[in-house]
C-alpha cells in the first residue's frame, strides 16, 4: 500500500506544477522575451541541431524586424547537448537558472528532452514543441508539455500495413536502435502488422553510435525479408541500406520522420534511392513549384549560405507557433496566460504542407498524421495522403 500511495504522490506532484512556479514570468520583461533551446551542435545529430538553430533564428529575426511580439524583442539563447542526455540537463540548467528563459524551444533528441524536462518543470518552464515525436513529449500528461509531431509509434503502426500492402509484401523485420526511440519504432511496427495479420519474422537491434551494421543485415538477409523497417537516423540509415545493396539484399525499407532528410541522399548517394520514411512538413527546396515557398527557401539560403532542410521548417515554424500563441496573450505575458491560450490554439496548415494543430486543455499533442514520401533520384517526393489513426 505504501508503495503504491508513494507513486500517486509523485504523479500528482509530476502532473500538477506548484501555483509558485506556474505563476512565475521569468524571462518577460517590458522590452524583451527570452528563449531557450538545447540542440546538437556537436555530436552525432550536430546537422538536424545546426539547422533546427537555423530556422529558428530566420523566424527571430523576422519578428524581432517587424517589432517584436507585443512590443517585446525575442531573444534567443542556444546551448548544445552533443546529443547526450547528461549534458542536456547541464544546458537546461544554465538556460533555466543562469539565462532565465522564459519557455524551452524545439529541443532536439526525446532522451534528452526527458532528462532535461524535470530541471524545468521544477522552475514552471514550459516545454514547447520538442523536435522529437515520442509519446512522452506529452505523456503522461503534465501542464507544462506541448509536442507539435506525430509520433513515431502512430507513423510506423499507420505507414507500415499501407505499404506492406502496396508492395504485396510477405515478411516483414525491424531494425533499430537499441534505446527508447527505437523501441518506439519497433511497438509502432508490431501494432500496425497485427491489422495485416503479420508479425515481425526478426528483429536486429544496435547500440546508439554503431556504425557496422554487417551482422544485422545478414540477420535480416538470412530471414528473407522483403520488408525492412528501421528505427534509424542518419548514418545508421545510411549503413543499413548501404550494407544491404552491397550483398544484394533489396527488401523495401520504411523509416520514420527521424530517417526524413537530406542528409540521407547526400551522404548516402545514389543507394539510397526507393528508400520510404513517414513526414509531415515537406523538404523545402529552392525550385520548388509553390512561390512561397520557394521565395522562403531562397531567402534562407541567402541568410545562411546553404540550402534549408526539413529541419530548418521544424526549427522555424517552432518559433512561429509560440508567436502566434503570445501574440494572443497580449501585453500580460505570464507562464499562466501563455498556456490559457495555447490550451484553445488552433493551428492551420502552412505553407510547408503541415496539417492543422489543435490543443485544448487534456490534449497536448497537436497533430496525430503523417504521411509518405519516397527518394527518387536523389530527392524526396510526397507519395501519399495524411493517413489518420
Amino acid at each position: 500500500m505504501k508503495p503504491k500511495l508513494l507513486g500517486t504522490a509523485a504523479l500528482l506532484a509530476a502532473t500538477v506544477a506548484t501555483p509558485m512556479a506556474l505563476a512565475q514570468s521569468q524571462g518577460v520583461s517590458k522590452s524583451e522575451i527570452t528563449l531557450g533551446s538545447i540542440q546538437d551542435l556537436s555530436g552525432p545529430l550536430a546537422g538536424f541541431g545546426k539547422q533546427i538553430r537555423a530556422g529558428m533564428m530566420l523566424r527571430v529575426d523576422e519578428i524581432n524586424e517587424q517589432g517584436g511580439i507585443n512590443g517585446r524583442k525575442l531573444v534567443l539563447k542556444v546551448e548544445d547537448s552533443g546529443y547526450d542526455p547528461k549534458k542536456a540537463v547541464l544546458a537546461a540548467q544554465k538556460l533555466v537558472n543562469q539565462e532565465k528563459i522564459f519557455i524551452m524551444l524545439g529541443h532536439l533528441g526525446t532522451a534528452q528532452n526527458m532528462a532535461a524536462m524535470p530541471v524545468q518543470f521544477d522552475k514552471g518552464v514550459i516545454n514547447f514543441f520538442p523536435v522529437t515525436a515520442a509519446r512522452e513529449m506529452y505523456e503522461p500528461f503534465h501542464k507544462l508539455k506541448y509536442s507539435f509531431a506525430a509520433t513515431y509509434y502512430d507513423q510506423i503502426r499507420l505507414m507500415a500495413p499501407k505499404l506492406i500492402k502496396d508492395k504485396g509484401a510477405k515478411k516483414a523485420c525491424v531494425l533499430y536502435q537499441d534505446d527508447e526511440f527505437g523501441l518506439e519504432v519497433v511497438r509502432g511496427a508490431e501494432a500496425g502488422l497485427k491489422t495485416v495479420n503479420m508479425e515481425l519474422a526478426e528483429k536486429a537491434s544496435y547500440k546508439r553510435g554503431a556504425t557496422d551494421f554487417s551482422s544485422q543485415v545478414a540477420k535480416l538477409k538470412a530471414s528473407e525479408c522483403d520488408f525492412v523497417v528501421l528505427g534509424t537516423i542518419i548514418r545508421e540509415t545510411i549503413g543499413a541500406i548501404g550494407e544491404s545493396r552491397k550483398t544484394g539484399f533489396n527488401p523495401t525499407f520504411l523509416g520514420s520522420s527521424a530517417a526524413y532528410t537530406d542528409l540521407i541522399h547526400k551522404l548516402g548517394g545514389k543507394p539510397m534511392d526507393g528508400l520510404y520514411a513517414a513526414m509531415t512538413v515537406q523538404h523545402p527546396y529552392l525550385d520548388e513549384a509553390s512561390q512561397p515557398l520557394r521565395f522562403w527557401a531562397n531567402k534562407y539560403k541567402t541568410k545562411f549560405n546553404e540550402d534549408p532542410t526539413v529541419f530548418s521548417v521544424y526549427g522555424y515554424n517552432v518559433v512561429d507557433s509560440f508567436a502566434k500563441a503570445a501574440e494572443k496573450t497580449g501585453a500580460n505575458l505570464s507562464t499562466d496566460s501563455f498556456i490559457k491560450v495555447m490550451d484553445s490554439m488552433v493551428y492551420p496548415p502552412d505553407m510547408f504542407g503541415a496539417p492543422e494543430g489543435r490543443y485544448s486543455p487534456t490534449k497536448r499533442l497537436g497533430n496525430e498524421v503523417s504521411r509518405l514520401s519516397q527518394l527518387q533520384d536523389g530527392r524526396w517526393k510526397v507519395v501519399s495522403d495524411y493517413v489518420k489513426p
